[in-house]
């Protein structure tokens, strides 16, 4: 029997775990923009799995997709680093049609991590936003995101997101899940795989409004200060630039890091 995309949309396979997320949403009156679903138990990567999904399948001009698996078995975070990935968490890549020409993968991160951030505070996780890609619960990471523009020449073609989100699954050391902090009932990944599509729908609405977004992910950082790598100097972080860089001040000194091409 074939599955059900959001929004009365069939699904390109029978994936029973694309179903129950379709399910899902339409059980929590989520948005009624229609999405793409797909679903693997297991895979390597979701986001190599996408890769391949938009080249067979070019994305439709108005209608976002996303592929979640059970786990991943070599999912990557930033700058290549291992993101482990089993079972009882949401590991998801989407692409979503693109309409801010003059905005910079560095915002569109931003805005998924607000609007994530939102969901996680409705159900009472205090969460902050560790700048480029992390969401911290104290010090310790609930969620990492990774976001790209595909371009086609100088223009945006669409935009991409990889997100993984500790749930009831096993955590290292410096990691977190929900578990820790919502009753088992909360902590069910169907439930935040549907949360998470709904940020990202709301993310494509915060993008528009780049000064909202920069004025939000200020209001949840994680810190003050950071320090800078390389020598080892402490800045002072004063906000995000519009290309989503963080601006950093050492006296009369401003600078800024970015992270995103």
């Amino acid at each position: 029997m074939p599955g059900w995309g959001l929004g009365g949309m069939r699904t390109f396979e029978p994936w029973t775990g694309a179903a129950a997320v379709a399910r899902q949403w339409r059980t929590q009156s989520f948005g009624a923009r229609p999405w793409q679903l797909r679903w693997q138990p297991v895979c390597a990567s979701t986001e190599l799995e996408m890769s391949t999904w938009l080249q067979e399948n070019p994305l439709p001009v108005n209608q976002p997709r996303a592929l979640f698996a059970d786990r991943q078995t070599h999912g990557r975070g930033q700058r290549g680093r291992i993101w482990q990935a089993p079972t009882g968490g949401v590991w998801i890549s989407a692409a979503l049609p693109w309409t801010e020409p003059h905005r910079s993968a560095g915002i569109w991160g931003l805005a998924v991590a607000v609007a994530l951030a939102e969901r996680l505070e409705r159900r009472g996780v205090p969460v902050r936003i560790k700048w480029p890609n992390d969401l911290l619960v104290g010090e310790r990471k609930l969620a990492g995101l990774l976001p790209r523009l595909v371009h086609r020449g100088s223009s945006v073609r669409f935009a991409r997101i990889g997100l993984g989100l500790n749930v009831c699954n096993r955590v290292p050391r410096e990691g977190i899940a929900l578990l820790e902090m919502l009753r088992p009932g909360q902590c069910d990944p169907l439930i935040w795989t549907a949360e998470v599509l709904w940020a990202l729908d709301r993310a494509m609405a915060l993008v528009v409004h780049a000064d909202l977004v920069l004025a939000q992910a200020k209001s949840r950082l994680w810190a003050k200060q950071v320090r800078d790598p390389k020598g080892g100097e402490l800045w002072e972080v004063i906000g995000f630039g519009l290309d989503g860089s963080l601006s950093l001040q050492q006296g009369s000194q401003i600078t800024s890091w970015s992270r995103w091409g």
